[in-house]
């Protein structure tokens, strides 16, 4: 039998409402870029990497920062791509090779703005019985 590991709940909430909001921005630019001609449409797996963030695994694990010891250098920004991104596989792919299909998109952009409040709601009842418990007095 797996032990669940354990969380401070106040760390867990700000780490799902982190996600649930990078998720959201990644499935609106997918919305966006519907009729955009050889886009591929981005997703990530969200338990997978609240795992991983709860974890204290790096997003960018290959983010070492670069250092110019010399004048001759050129100075080049890491790429900040985010290994997570992960690409949606397409029920039935379009001829200009966009891969977005408007209807799972938008299902799961309002899917996950669900989960976004339901993170926002328990994340300020936390908050609020923690101060509560600071103040002594009930909310």
């Amino acid at each position: 039998m797996n032990a669940v590991p354990k969380y401070d709940s106040l760390v867990f909430h700000e780490a799902a409402l982190k996600l649930r909001t990078r998720r959201q921005e990644i499935l609106a630019n997918n919305l966006a870029n519907s009729d955009t001609p050889g886009y591929k449409a981005r997703d990530i797996d969200f338990a997978k990497t609240l795992e991983n963030e709860l974890a204290g695994k790096s997003r960018f694990p290959n983010s070492i920062p670069l250092a110019l010891t010399h004048q001759a250098h050129i100075a080049i920004k890491p790429s900040m791509e985010d290994p997570g991104l992960l690409y949606r596989v397409p029920n039935q792919p379009s001829m200009d090779g966009n891969t977005v299909d408007g209807d799972i998109e938008l299902s799961q952009f309002t899917k996950n703005s669900v989960f976004t409040e339901a993170a926002l709601t328990f994340l300020g009842g936390t908050i609020r019985s923690r101060l509560s418990a600071i103040t002594g007095q009930a909310s």
